[in-house]
């Protein structure tokens, strides 16, 4: 975990660096500021009850990016051989060691026996413990804060940890994080409320689309379709391995589709489809729910699925995990539970501050049990939701980053899209000196998953005005800018360091150091790009016309699944984590690149496209016949 979290905030501040150690303890987690809408209310009562809960490091995690490389590099001897999911349970499972060395510690502590509880997925040791306890424990004092919608909350500034327990624990919760746990009529929006209209990334719209549809290519500059992105990126497939090959696409209650909608447009655009829905999963009590409507609610799901399902034909079935129920809600975390057991069961993905708690403990939702390794992942899988990485926790992020290196190890192709404000993060907010988010700060604010390296990010091109599909696409500048820049917790992958070193050298943005992470260090995103603007989509009865990066994630996501099937015809493994593969020499060529446009925010026009890999489009759109060549001359 340590090696994941590289924090490569050098120059910006943005986030405390570790204390010197005072011995024998070391600073673990710092914060610098109190989060807008909290105010310091008064020092904790000594003698409340508090839950302690240390969340445990993960074995071998430190060489999880190795492991990935090797199934992922086209030059390695063993690319295309991933993983099986108990492959990944034996390597990464907390060791017996972590568990004895921090249940060993707090017994030394004076804490008894009685009160120390490891839990059933051996991620967490739990200590029925009191504020006063708690402070002498972590060296640290709990403050109670209060937010403006009157949800109370305990924190403390910073606090430390024995020094041979720090590799043991990857952070402590009730501690630093202001991710207080709030229901969706609470005005704080945490994780799980992923798929709250207004909340994270979403598509955007122009409105109704008042001219008469578009029935061939001569007005893909004004109206995409089908078509238009067969004709972009070159697709022409009849799947042939459909019952070995999968595509999926996650959707967050209340964010769901309309069946009238999808035949709507197939009807419309995609005859051979027309009365067909995807196969669904639900995951916690998600389910398509028809109780709101409007674009906020039905705009995602709708656009996503009739391009999704639109471009992979009616022979390849296409799943839905749906996720959460309309009272909790859901986060990546809960979609990630589901897929993979291990990371509920072994490696205590879930942080119940941000995370969706199943069976639903407020009441009125879904009461069964959390899924856990209840859903199969598909062999690609698109999302295109995202939050700013800087509305979550370094130790956060990275625990879900390593959850999505073990999806590439077996063979899983993920995609997220980049996001639409440009350099600046979701809403236009950007960061100021002392870790805040405004829509006056000054300094680079990226997105995540976007900035995870195990993840392919997506951003948005479109036709330029008065162009067609046989000409050069530029970066999106209609309604949304693509999403791009560089990380403020990751380090750079080797994988693109060359790409981005040649970017850095030639294209040096002219912008001072201390609005963007300008040390060379750090993943660059998106990683590649695809259409974004003047989607014709069906939406509650009416076509719109739609714009967003979530547009380019399920295309992308769609074109991949085709090249899946393909692979898996031909009797090879399928294309997993594509990163190490696309960026490699290899694919030099197999990416349209996009050489013109750029993603404004911050008060900054932002970076620029430029020959080559760009923080705007990335490599660039996809070729798909010379994708397909190239990913078939692989093992």
């Amino acid at each position: 975990m340590k090696a994941l979290l590289s924090f490569v905030v050098l120059g910006l501040g943005l986030l405390a660096a570790a204390e010197p150690a005072l011995s024998p303890f070391a600073v673990h987690e710092k914060r610098t500021h109190v989060p807008l809408g909290w105010s310091l209310k008064r020092r904790h009562d000594p003698n409340t009850p508090i839950p302690l809960r240390f969340a445990l490091a993960q074995r071998n995690i430190d060489d999880i990016g190795k492991y990935l490389m090797e199934v992922s590099h086209p030059e390695s001897e063993k690319y295309g051989k991933h993983w099986s999911a108990g492959d990944v349970l034996e390597m990464f499972a907390p060791s017996d060691e972590t568990i004895d060395a921090v249940r060993s510690w707090l017994l030394g502590s004076g804490v008894e026996s009685n009160r120390i509880r490891l839990t059933s997925n051996k991620g967490w040791i739990e200590v029925t413990s009191t504020v006063e306890e708690a402070e002498r424990l972590l060296q640290t004092e709990y403050n109670l804060y209060g937010h403006t919608s009157g949800k109370e909350h305990v924190a403390c500034d910073l606090y430390h940890l024995p020094a041979h327990i720090v590799p043991h624990v990857d952070f402590v919760t009730p501690s630093v994080h202001f991710d207080a746990k709030v229901t969706r009529r609470d005005s704080t929006e945490p994780a799980r409320s992923v798929g709250q209209p207004g909340v994270g990334l979403g598509p955007k719209t122009t409105g109704k689309l008042n001219a008469a549809l578009p029935t061939d290519l001569t007005t893909c500059d004004q109206y995409i379709t089908l078509d238009c992105l067969r004709a972009l990126y070159g697709l022409s497939n009849t799947p042939s391995a459909t019952g070995w090959n999968s595509y999926g696409i996650v959707e967050y209650t209340p964010q769901a589709y309309l069946q009238s909608d999808l035949d709507m447009f197939f009807g419309n655009f995609s005859p051979s489809l027309y009365g067909m829905s995807p196969f669904m999963v639900s995951i916690d009590g998600g389910y398509a729910q028809t109780e709101y409507q409007g674009f906020g609610y039905n705009g995602e799901s709708d656009l996503d699925l009739q391009y999704g399902m639109g471009l992979v034909g009616p022979l390849q079935m296409v799943t839905l995990y749906q996720v959460g129920d309309m009272v909790e809600g859901a986060s990546f975390n809960n979609f990630l539970d589901a897929i993979d057991g291990s990371y509920c069961y072994f490696e205590g993905g879930d942080d119940p501050t941000q995370d969706a708690i199943y069976p639903d403990p407020y009441g009125g939702g879904y009461e069964g049990p959390e899924a856990c390794g209840t859903a199969l992942p598909a062999k690609v899988i698109s999302t295109s939701y995202g939050y700013n990485e800087a509305d979550l926790t370094p130790f956060y992020t990275a625990r879900q980053c390593a959850e999505y290196a073990k999806l590439g190890l077996m063979g899983v192709t993920i995609l997220y899209s980049s996001g639409d404000y440009g350099v600046a993060g979701n809403g236009g907010l950007c960061l100021n000196p002392n870790g805040t988010q405004t829509t006056t700060g000054m300094i680079f604010n990226p997105s995540f998953p976007g900035t995870c390296p195990y993840i392919t990010s997506v951003g948005a091109t479109m036709v330029p005005p008065n162009s067609t599909v046989y000409e050069p696409e530029t970066a999106c500048e209609e309604v949304i800018y693509s999403g791009g820049g560089f990380s403020n917790y990751f380090s750079m992958p080797d994988y693109q360091t060359s790409a981005v070193d040649y970017y850095l050298k030639n294209y040096h943005p002219n912008y001072p150091a201390n609005i963007w992470n300008s040390t060379g260090m750090s993943r660059a995103f998106p990683d590649i790009s695809a259409n974004g603007a003047n989607y014709v989509v069906a939406i509650d009865g009416q076509f719109e016309l739609v714009y967003g990066t979530s547009c380019s994630s399920p295309v992308s996501g769609a074109i991949f699944t085709m090249i899946n099937d393909a692979r898996i015809a031909a009797g090879k493994s399928t294309i997993g984590f594509i990163n190490p593969t696309i960026y490699s020499s290899a694919f030099v060529g197999a990416f349209n690149d996009i050489t013109m446009g750029d993603n404004p925010g911050c008060g900054t026009n932002g970076y620029n496209a430029t020959i080559g890999w760009d923080p705007v489009t990335g490599l660039g759109t996809p070729n798909y016949p010379k994708l397909l060549s190239a990913w078939l001359a692989l093992p």
